[in-house]
């Protein structure tokens, strides 16, 4: 069979590749089939069709007889669904200063969810219960949001990793107060990769309560999904999603490329390959003089500092954004995609630019 035609014309040359976040790759061949095969003839809307219904059963081979998956459109989406599910309107959220809700979100959770969030510096972007403890207290002091949430990040944002013990001693301590636990997953497949655990070691099997699981930056066209891993801890899953704008009417597009990713080892291969090109990448500045890398590169991302003059320069021939500005400080990121010649390309311009 002739492939259908189109009228739509490609706009961009496939060949250019950048290190600015793994959102910019495109979705993974096995996605797009798998989005064919979902596609034609009529399923129920909603989220009762048979792709969503399957999705839930590959969700419990991850993360336990208990979870349950509710699909959405992005990560902001079921970070503010999931938020909302483990609090009352007069509850806060202990992060990170440097996570995603609280830098990166446009002020969604707390505009859109009605959250509090109760930030606390940190050196390598992860929590421990003595940084919990600087914001976990006033539990009963009406002049103040009641912290009910700690809200983690697997990876972090600054690409540094939680091991399962941090992970298990952080609930422990947030359940000791009565708070539950959140984890931002969008990059977890990242995290499971590098630590060479099953997902479900630093998630249910540690004590996380809500889980954001991400998609989109490891292969999906788009979509994530909030997995409720503690049923006790929510309420009114369904109804907060359509509140919260993230009700996909033909969700099955969104629950198959869960599903091509998950049911197998694709989530895996991705994730594997995103942080194989960053470890080279790191190895290829490393061996630049002038270029410090400022944290342990133990995902898909590299943070570096070097002369600012130089970060604008090479943003010419490569995309990447600034991650401070001030301080001279980028960040690098590779994805599914990325090839050994596109880091090999990237490392030999910046030490062109510096020798300049």
């Amino acid at each position: 069979m002739n492939p259908p035609k189109t009228d739509a014309r490609r706009h961009h040359d496939p060949s250019v590749r950048g290190f600015a976040s793994d959102n910019y790759a495109g979705a993974h061949p096995e996605v797009l089939a798998a989005l064919a095969l979902a596609n034609g003839g009529h399923q129920v809307a909603y989220g009762e069709d048979v792709y969503t219904e399957n999705l839930q059963r590959i969700i419990r081979s991850h993360f336990g007889a208990t979870a349950e998956a509710f699909p959405v459109f992005n990560g902001t989406g079921a970070n503010v669904v999931a938020l909302q599910a483990v609090t009352d309107r007069w509850g806060a959220v202990i992060c990170a200063e440097s996570a995603h809700i609280n830098v990166d979100e446009g002020g969604a959770p707390e505009r859109m969810g009605g959250l509090k969030l109760l930030t606390v510096p940190t050196p390598d972007g992860k929590l421990t219960p003595e940084l919990i403890d600087r914001q976990a207290w006033g539990w009963e002091d009406e002049h103040r949001a009641m912290p009910q949430v700690v809200s983690i990040t697997q990876s972090t944002e600054l690409g540094t990793l939680y091991t399962p013990d941090e992970i298990r001693a952080i609930c422990e301590h947030a359940h000791a107060h009565g708070m539950k636990v959140h984890l931002d997953g969008s990059r977890i497949a990242n995290a499971a990769a590098s630590l060479d655990v099953p997902m479900r070691t630093f998630t249910n099997a540690v004590g996380v309560d809500i889980l954001s699981l991400g998609g989109t930056k490891n292969g999906a066209l788009f979509g994530e999904a909030v997995v409720v891993l503690n049923q006790d801890a929510v309420r009114r899953m369904k109804h907060l999603r359509k509140l919260s704008m993230q009700l996909a009417s033909k969700m099955r597009f969104v629950s198959v490329q869960l599903e091509a990713l998950l049911a197998k080892d694709l989530w895996l291969r991705n994730a594997r390959h995103a942080n194989e090109m960053a470890q080279r990448l790191a190895e290829g500045v490393r061996a630049v003089h002038g270029v410090d890398i400022l944290y342990p590169v133990q995902a898909n991302g590299v943070f570096a500092r070097l002369p600012h003059d130089v970060s604008e320069r090479l943003q010419k021939r490569f995309r990447f954004y600034f991650w401070d500005e001030a301080a001279g400080v980028v960040r690098w990121m590779c994805a599914f995609d990325t090839t050994e010649d596109d880091v090999d390309a990237f490392v030999a311009a910046l030490k062109e630019e510096m020798a300049r």
